[in-house]
């Protein structure tokens, strides 16, 4: 019962946060997304090729028949436990995405293709472990949104973070902090963002994760200080009921680059 409630409670999250806010007259409304997100850990050597060749020959063409998309696959830059690659899946409910797997399977074209991943033996594991979580897409960004140079496959890096709570109290507040203002500081700081997920499933509950692209590491720096002084963001920072020691116990930072395969 109580795991339910937090599911639902979660679920709710966005909605909450939205009203009432300059983020809900923004944006039209629109469905919002779900996400699957997976880290393969892996080690490093032949692993990697094979994981990269299972996202590119098998799992994306297949999320692309299913009409998921865009797909986004990534390799750790920075952060802990390298080598490990990342998969963003979005899906059109919580429902869709627990079952992939299980729609995969019964994918004859994929299941060949991907044969020599998922068929892999203990002697020679295609990866050490699949982390997976779920995420449902913030109200006041309800889609992912690839920068514009993944279209051409350009020069582009990711910044994935994710924002511990100590309650579910705290965390809808962080939450709303995104909704009052925070979405539009970041593009005005010229961040591209990918993606904001209230996290339904997976470690350290309750917390949120967002990706943010750029051309490169060389920008990063800047935009954050572009970001921190911006005016709307010490006003916004300074309202005691945001306070960060409140509603943030902890900030995982990760930097990301896009395998060939990617989507994003």
């Amino acid at each position: 019962m109580e795991r339910r409630q937090f599911l639902t409670a979660s679920l709710a999250t966005s909605a909450v946060a939205l009203a009432g806010t300059g983020a809900a007259q923004a944006q039209p409304a629109r469905a919002r997304e779900f996400y699957q997100l997976r880290r393969y850990n892996l080690k490093s050597g032949p692993q990697l090729k094979l994981t990269e060749s299972y996202f590119g020959d098998a799992l994306i063409p297949a999320l692309t028949r299913m009409g998921l998309g865009p797909v986004g696959a990534f390799k750790l830059d920075f952060g802990q436990d390298t080598p490990a690659y990342y998969a963003l899946i979005p899906g059109p409910s919580v429902e869709t995405l627990a079952e992939l797997d299980l729609r995969l399977a019964d994918d004859a074209e994929f299941m060949k293709l991907a044969d020599p991943f998922w068929n892999a033996t203990a002697a020679a594991p295609a990866f050490q472990r699949v982390e997976v979580s779920l995420f449902a897409a913030f109200a006041g960004w309800p889609r992912v949104t690839p920068p514009p140079a993944a279209a051409t496959k350009g020069k582009r890096i990711f910044q994935m973070r994710t924002y511990e709570s100590p309650s579910n109290g705290e965390h809808v507040r962080k939450v709303e902090m995104f909704h009052s203002g925070e979405f539009e500081v970041f593009v005005k700081a010229g961040f591209h963002p990918v993606f904001f997920g209230d996290a339904l499933t997976g470690a350290r509950l309750p917390n949120l994760t967002y990706m943010l692209s750029l051309t490169d590491a060389a920008e990063l720096d800047a935009k954050w200080d572009l970001f921190r002084t911006d005016p709307a963001w010490k006003k916004l920072s300074s309202d005691q009921r945001f306070a960060f020691d409140q509603i943030v116990t902890n900030i995982s930072n990760l930097l990301l680059s896009p395998l060939a395969c990617s989507q994003i």
